[in-house]
């Protein structure tokens, strides 16, 4: 939950940046989770891009997965994050 100012500074701040070369610059294993049925950051510009740009970066999709999916699908992505912590 977030109040209409900080939900819009957010969406802003984030629209408004390039992070392309920061993203090219990370140097740890990185994981970019994302659902393929995000309705408020289209897949195609998010996490498929992210993960071109990171190098070495694992790419999980998820299969009709909202923009809320940490909440909606939590039991998955915990147990993908400790699989990727683990490996």
């Amino acid at each position: 939950m977030a109040g209409f100012p900080a939900a819009y500074f957010c969406i802003k701040a984030f629209s408004e940046t390039d992070q392309t070369e920061d993203l090219k610059r990370m140097d740890v294993p990185t994981l970019v989770i994302q659902g393929d049925d995000d309705q408020i950051v289209p897949f195609a510009s998010a996490g498929a891009l992210q993960a071109k740009l990171i190098p070495n970066a694992k790419l999980k999709v998820y299969k009709g997965g909202p923009h809320g999916l940490c909440t909606t699908m939590k039991d998955q992505v915990n147990e993908d994050l400790l699989a990727f912590i683990k490996a």
